[in-house]
């Protein structure tokens, strides 16, 4: 049974229409096997800091688990450690958050060393402080990695001397796996090829444009967090002859504190990147509060500041093929009349509408402020003629015969980011 929380205290309530974050929470459930029996939503005026819900609030859950036959309660928001030990007292069920929810769903599909490393390191941090008596003497800790626990030891402070250190190991792995993903991004500086990032809300369908641009077969389904891991493939571009696709992880509106901070060396790759193409599920009807909670991520990691986004952005407009005609006009005259902060390419991943043209506009972005640079480059430097072949537009280039030696004339086009890197090289 799912219930959402709407709590209206200090005239707050959620952000996100209780209508969609109720079927986002169900989708939840759903995304990692769970049939949801029953959902409703919950006006919470006054928390209460021993069950969050008021007394008549927690019979009506009782009553509810009671008539579905519910075994597990998923309250779609943030549980104290208190508060999770007390419904389970008064429901006599298992009780789990929103937090709980999602750390179980990507542990389960956490596929590479990377990820469990960081799944653990997440689930550690948030266990440590719901080493509890919750049921009898002896089961003191709410159930290993998920939520279906066991009987442990009654030593709650040797258990949590145990857990501070593994996630001081933990915490080591990383870092060694941050230097490294560093140097792999240093690498690709070097070799020099743009970098373009995907990001979005989850279920955007990120990974459908993915398998489309690079024909890839990345985990496509419409679950949330389909897709964990992050993927990167080598693509072609108009005037871009080789770039790097990277396929990163959906965000969600309450993205639990410990998954931003374990999957930081995987965001990184985010800041990292030349563009980052936003994709957004215009079909959804909370798109713009997904927007929005994209965005709040995006400042988090410091590409968007106050002076706005220090990463060019494109929003890829995304199951367009799912819109009526007149909300594909009233949209399509958004875009025509610049009303959008930012460049936006409507299309249908799964179908390949407006697909040529987010290629070109990326194109655009990246070659964009290219200037002609004339260089005088000798015949037995191979290397450097090589990679302005690689990545500039040759205009002219002749031989021309020196005192020292023979050498080649080139007249060539480069971005200014390429142009940068080519006299970093030879700096």
């Amino acid at each position: 049974m799912v219930v959402l929380p709407d709590i209206r205290q200090r005239g707050g309530g959620l952000g996100i229409d209780a209508e969609s974050r109720l079927e986002e929470g169900q989708g939840l459930a759903r995304a990692i096997g769970i049939e949801v029996v029953d959902a409703f939503i919950l006006p919470v005026r006054n928390v209460r800091p021993a069950t969050l819900f008021g007394e008549g609030q927690v019979e009506r859950m009782a009553i509810a688990c009671n008539q579905s036959d519910a075994e597990l309660v998923i309250v779609d928001g943030a549980l104290s450690a208190i508060q999770q030990r007390n419904l389970e007292e008064k429901l006599k069920r298992k009780v789990i958050d929103r937090t709980g929810l999602i750390l179980e769903i990507f542990g389960e599909r956490a596929a590479t060393a990377e990820g469990r490393l960081q799944v653990e390191l997440a689930h550690l941090d948030y266990q440590a402080g719901r080493l509890v008596r919750s049921w009898t003497h002896l089961e003191r800790q709410r159930g290993g990695f998920g939520f279906l626990g066991g009987p442990g030891e009654t030593q709650i402070e040797a258990d949590r001397r145990l857990i501070r250190g593994r996630m001081a190991r933990l915490r080591r792995e990383l870092e060694q796996v941050r230097r490294t993903r560093g140097l792999h991004r240093e690498r690709r500086q070097r070799a020099p090829w743009p970098v373009i990032a995907l990001v979005g809300y989850t279920n955007a369908g990120k990974s459908t444009l993915f398998n489309r641009l690079t024909g890839a077969d990345v985990m496509t389904e419409d679950l949330l967090f389909a897709t964990l891991d992050p993927t990167m493939r080598a693509i072609r571009l108009p005037g871009v002859e080789k770039a790097i696709l990277s396929d990163t992880v959906g965000f969600i509106s309450d993205l639990p504190t410990q998954l931003v901070a374990a999957f930081r060396a995987t965001l990184e790759e985010v800041t990292a990147a030349d563009v980052i193409v936003h994709v957004r599920d215009v079909a959804n009807p909370a798109s713009a509060d997904q927007k929005a909670k994209v965005e709040q991520i995006l400042a988090d990691l410091g590409v968007i500041g106050e002076g706005g986004a220090k990463v060019p952005i494109i929003e890829a407009w995304n199951k367009w093929d799912l819109l009526s005609p007149e909300e594909r006009a009233v949209r399509s005259d958004l875009v025509a009349a610049k009303l959008t902060q930012v460049p936006v390419v409507p299309i249908s991943a799964l179908t390949g509408e407006g697909i040529d043209r987010l290629l070109e506009k990326l194109g655009e972005l990246l070659t964009g402020g290219a200037q002609v640079v004339e260089l005088t480059i000798p015949l037995s430097d191979g290397q450097r003629l090589a990679w302005l072949h690689a990545h500039g537009e040759i205009l002219e280039e002749h031989e021309i015969s020196g005192e020292d030696r023979p050498a080649m004339r080139i007249r060539v086009r480069l971005s200014q980011r390429e142009l940068g890197r080519f006299t970093a090289l030879n700096a």
